[in-house]
């Protein structure tokens, strides 16, 4: 067995690239405590980095075969560190944001409104409307709204032209639409300011 701790990351990823898991653990072992430390200097909460960092090497496994000849892997497993943590932040002050506004909604109301149990039940709603859609549009929105890819990048993952990530897109959100209705106004609000 050849001592991989020895080759340099373009080695490593050229073995990678074979499908070798030990170059593989050689280059985890390598980054994975820097990527921590990076995605804790964004995100302050040691399970989310751990989960990032996970996350990140999963995603440099799955991806290993489009990766190019001449990039170079720190950067390439940094920019990916940094795009999920600024996706996960995104998602938290999405989230944040909305409960703000609802309980100054609250403040209003004459009937108390449990914002925590309004926020809740749209979320589960919405997470049943995008399970049932058709496969590709569901995979199209998540890999944009979840992950926060441009159409570009969603097309070149999915090997499909941009007009048909538009399309799927397009329909996913009249149906996403449609199926949440008058759910309750809370939904149509969260709806227009925040999907």
């Amino acid at each position: 067995m050849k001592d991989f701790i020895l080759f340099s990351d373009e080695e490593l990823m050229l073995e990678i690239k074979a499908d070798n898991m030990f170059a593989f653990d050689v280059l985890y072992k390598k980054y994975c405590k820097r990527v921590y430390k990076f995605g804790y200097s964004i995100l302050k909460s040691p399970e989310e980095s751990e989960n990032l960092m996970q996350d990140v090497f999963l995603n440099l496994w799955e991806n290993r075969h489009k990766v190019k000849k001449d990039s170079s892997i720190k950067s390439y497993v940094f920019t990916i560190t940094y795009n999920s943590a600024i996706s996960i932040i995104r998602k938290k002050a999405k989230e944040s944001q909305f409960v703000e506004y609802l309980k100054s909604l609250q403040e209003i109301n004459e009937e108390p409104v449990n914002v925590k149990v309004e926020y809740d039940e749209l979320t589960n709603k919405l997470d049943e409307i995008v399970k049932a859609l058709p496969q590709r549009q569901k995979e199209v929105y998540l890999l944009h709204r979840v992950e926060g890819l441009k159409y570009n990048e969603i097309a070149e993952r999915l090997h499909i032209s941009v007009n048909t990530i538009e399309n799927h897109m397009s329909r996913a959100l009249k149906t996403i639409r449609e199926k949440l209705g008058n759910y309750s106004l809370i939904a149509i609000l969260f709806w227009h300011l925040f999907v």
